[in-house]
């Protein structure tokens, strides 16, 4: 790759703006491959050159992917208009000043929720056309129900008769009140509504996984990991259903059950 700007190569991967950039050269504040450089438009090699500001090293990468999860309270938004944003959570070293919610939960949801600053790779996501299959674990008011399977995979009537596409739960054996179930679509409070239409309730809801992106196990609640290109192409490449729940339940359902 052709080198360039320092400024530059800090500016499109973090909040930084030029003007700060070149503030913190002059401070003394910036190094490159460990020697600090007072000049922000030193040419540098981006794939090859360690940068550090404020002792914080500088992801190579050319966007940021981060994988949340996300505690009740924070709409999944960039702008405050019905309380605290996910944003806030982000750590500053992880931001960058184009980042946004790829996607969304709702405000007393929990779970996974993607934040990035790659615009091309949340308009796949998020396309009618991917079809990106989303796992849930949800705990009811009442106990869970064997007719559930088969009128979910006829695909829900909402009260609003909106006509949902098939969808698949199943029962966690560790109790009656939780279940799984996979959306490959993302109408509003559609778990919710889904449920309530079989006449039970949603108490608490919990989005763990997208595609095959799933919820790390040790991730706890408004904590955040960085994620590398290659891991987010998981997105892509979803998992089978029974196996998950096979596989997750007794690691979710434990979550669950002491919320």
């Amino acid at each position: 790759m052709p080198l360039i700007r320092l400024d530059r190569f800090i500016s499109e991967r973090g909040e930084f703006t030029r003007s700060r950039i070149k503030e913190l050269a002059a401070k003394g504040q910036i190094r490159v491959n460990g020697t600090v450089v007072k000049k922000s438009d030193t040419k540098i090699d981006p794939d090859n050159d360690a940068v550090e500001v404020l002792g914080n090293r500088i992801s190579a990468e050319r966007f940021r992917y981060v994988l949340l999860n996300k505690p009740a309270g924070y709409v999944s938004s960039t702008e405050e208009h019905d309380g605290p944003t996910v944003m806030e959570l982000i750590p500053p070293e992880m931001r960058t000043k184009n980042m946004f919610p790829a996607g969304r939960l709702d405000k007393d949801s929990l779970g996974a929720l993607l934040l990035t600053d790659d615009g091309e790779l949340a308009h796949r996501m998020l396309s009618p056309k991917k079809h990106i299959p989303k796992i849930y674990i949800v705990k009811l008011a009442e106990p869970f129900q064997s007719k559930y399977v088969d009128l979910f995979a006829d695909g829900i009537t909402l009260t609003d008769g909106y006509q949902c596409l098939p969808a698949k739960v199943c029962s966690v054996e560790t109790s009656e009140r939780l279940a799984f179930v996979e959306l490959s679509e993302g109408k509003y409070h559609q778990v919710k509504r889904m449920f309530a239409a079989v006449e039970n309730h949603v108490e608490v809801l919990m989005r763990v996984s997208v595609g095959g992106l799933v919820l790390p196990e040790k991730l706890g609640f408004g904590e955040s990991m960085e994620l590398l290109h290659k891991d987010v192409e998981n997105l892509f490449k979803p998992r089978d259903f029974e196996a998950f729940c096979r596989d997750f339940s007794g690691v979710f359902s434990a979550i669950l059950i002491n919320i």
